[in-house]
Formats: C-alpha cells, structure tokens, sequence
C-alpha cells in the first residue's frame, strides 16, 4: 500500500451494502457491529491511491504543494500553494523572493505532475542544463519577483513551454495548462484529504454504492 511522510494507507471494503473507509479493516463492521470474516473476492479490501509523492523521487516533474504545512494537515482549500520543477536528480527548482530555490528537502508530499513522456532520454540527458540555465538568467532575479504577476508559477509555466517548444510542441497558457494538468489532480488531492480527515476523527467513513460521496461525515463516522 502506498504512503506518505505524513499519512496512512487507506483502504475501501464493502460491508452493509456500503462501501467503508478506513486505515485498517476492522474485526467488527462498525455500522452492524458482526465479525467480519471470509469475504467473497468483490468483498475483499482494496487499497486507495495515494495522490501525494515524495516530490524528491520524482524526475523532470512539475510539483504543487502548500506554501505552508502540508496537504493532510494544514491545507484548508483556500490557502497559497507553491510549483517548482524536479531535474533528473529531484532537487527541486522554484521561484521565490529570494530568486530560484534549488530544494534537495520539502517536497516530501506532493502533488506531481510528469513533464517527459517514457523514453525521451535525449531531452532527459539535456533537462538538468536546460532547467539550469533558464533558472540563471536575469528573469528570475530576486527583484523581479511579483506575487500576482511574476511568480512561482510564471517561472514553471514558463520553463515547461521552452520544453515544448525545444519538441516543436504549441505552447500553453496558464488557464490551458491548470485545466488539462492541475486540476484533475487537485480535484482527486480534495477527495482523498476529506476521506483521510474523516477517519482520523470518526476511525471510519461511509459512502453508499456507487461511490460518489465525499462529505464529511456526521458525528457517528458515517453519511
């Protein structure tokens, strides 16, 4: 089962004719309170995708996290998120006041999002200079940073569409590349946060079958 620095695996099985949430199967279904024995093979516990990495694993990647805390503990929905670039090594490229950061610890929970397609080596083997050198130029001194304006995303957006012009690919803008590549990911980030949030305070969550439901549950651990 995957993990995170700061999180359990999460499992889903079906009991009652719900589908329960939980770190753990349970010796007893808490909606009826029966052993839970044998089950038949639809029955079994499967185990829940993790959508947060370990940013420092990952390659040539684009990275999202919360400019402060984490995703399962702090994060709230509205606050500030933070994007940098991983070259092949998984240090971390991003853009702050202080001008590029190259971070080899931080990123530890993340959303990522894979820049290259498998089996691009020839770009891979150029993609730490590239990267390198476009966080060298003047663009992203210190004095130039604007949080509205010129920003942490600016920096990666305008990073990944050097890289497909480099593949003679068309160049995205922000509101193309948000809605085709971030917010799949943060859509599916939300869901699990709510179902990791609600077994920590309940032990279980409840959703009927199909599984569509993603409110908090009530104060008994089940909706």
């Amino acid at each position: 089962m995957q993990r995170t620095e700061a999180g359990k695996a999460l499992i889903k099985f079906n009991h009652c004719k719900k589908y329960i949430y939980s770190f753990s199967v349970p010796q007893r279904c808490p909606l009826c309170q029966q052993v839970i024995g044998s089950r038949k093979l639809e029955e079994a516990p499967i185990s829940i995708s993790n959508p947060f990495t370990n940013g420092h694993q990952e390659k040539c990647s684009f990275l999202l996290r919360p400019t402060q805390g984490t995703f399962l503990r702090e994060y709230d929905g509205r606050s500030d998120l933070h994007v940098g670039i991983t070259n092949t090594n998984g240090v971390v490229y991003n853009y702050t006041t202080h001008g590029v950061r190259r971070d080899g610890a931080g990123w530890e929970e993340s959303v990522s999002i894979p820049l290259l397609q498998p089996g691009m080596y020839g770009l891979m083997d150029q993609w730490d200079k590239y990267l390198e050198d476009f966080s060298s130029t003047g663009a992203w001194l210190p004095q130039r940073y604007e949080e509205d304006r010129h920003n942490c995303y600016s920096y990666t957006l305008t990073f990944i569409n050097c890289i497909l012009t480099t593949e003679g690919k068309e160049q995205l803008d922000k509101e193309e590349f948000t809605e085709k590549y971030v917010v799949p990911r943060t859509k599916k980030a939300s869901k699990y946060i709510t179902l990791y949030r609600a077994i920590e305070e309940y032990g279980f969550y409840v959703t009927d079958h199909p599984d569509e439901e993603t409110s908090p549950p009530e104060g008994s651990g089940s909706c």
